[in-house]
C-alpha cells in the first residue's frame, strides 16, 4: 500500500514538474525578451523583485525536479550498480550541476547586455559576473545537496531563498555599476 502511494506521489511530482517547466519556459522567455540594461538603472527595486522571483522560480523548479528524480530512483528503478549513484554522491552532483547552470546563466546574461554573445568580452563579463555567480551557485548547490540527500526543511528553504535574494540585489547592483561605467 505504501509503495503504491509513493509511486502515485512520484507520478504527480513528475506531472507538476512538467507543468512548472513549461510555465517557467514561458516566463523566462518573456522576461529575457523584455529585459534590457536600462531596466536595472531605471527602477532598481523592481529589478531586484523581478530577479528575485525568477531566482525563486529556478530554485523551486530545481527542488521539484530533483524531488521527482529521487522518487523515480527510489520507487521505479531496480536497485543496481549505477541507478543510485547521484543519490549516493549528492555533493559531487550538486557541484557539477551548479557550475553547469551558472555557466549557461552567464552566457545568457552576456547575450542580454551585449545583444549577443561577444567572445572577446566574455572574460570581462565572467569576471564581473563572478560574485553573483558564486552566490547563485552556492544557492543551487545547497538546494541540490539538501534535496538529493533528502534533508530539506522549511528552515533550509528560507535560507536558500535568502541566498537568492542576496544574489538578486547583487546582480542589480553590479549591472547598474556596469551600465554606469560604460556610459561615463
Amino acid at each position: 500500500m505504501t509503495e503504491t502511494i509513493d509511486r502515485n506521489r512520484t507520478i504527480m511530482l513528475g506531472f507538476a514538474f512538467v507543468v512548472l517547466l513549461a510555465l517557467s519556459s514561458v516566463e523566462n522567455t518573456l522576461l529575457f525578451q523584455n529585459l534590457s540594461a536600462d531596466f536595472f538603472t531605471e527602477n532598481p527595486l523592481l529589478a531586484v523583485g523581478i530577479l528575485f522571483m525568477n531566482n525563486v522560480l529556478v530554485a523551486s523548479l530545481i527542488l521539484v525536479g530533483m524531488t521527482f528524480y529521487v522518487g523515480l530512483v527510489l520507487n521505479f528503478f531496480v536497485r543496481g550498480k549505477y541507478e543510485r549513484i547521484v543519490l549516493e554522491h549528492p555533493k559531487t552532483f550538486a557541484l557539477v550541476f551548479a557550475v553547469m547552470i551558472l555557466f549557461l546563466s552567464i552566457l545568457r546574461g552576456a547575450s542580454i547586455l551585449q545583444g549577443g554573445v561577444n567572445v572577446q568580452a566574455l572574460p570581462m563579463i565572467l569576471l564581473i559576473s563572478a560574485p553573483v555567480g558564486i552566490v547563485e551557485g552556492y544557492g543551487i548547490y545547497v538546494t541540490l545537496k539538501k534535496t538529493l540527500s533528502r534533508t530539506m526543511s522549511m528552515k533550509d528553504m528560507v535560507y536558500i531563498y535568502g541566498i537568492f535574494f542576496i544574489a538578486a540585489v547583487m546582480e542589480v547592483g553590479f549591472t547598474s555599476l556596469l551600465v554606469w561605467v560604460t556610459i561615463t
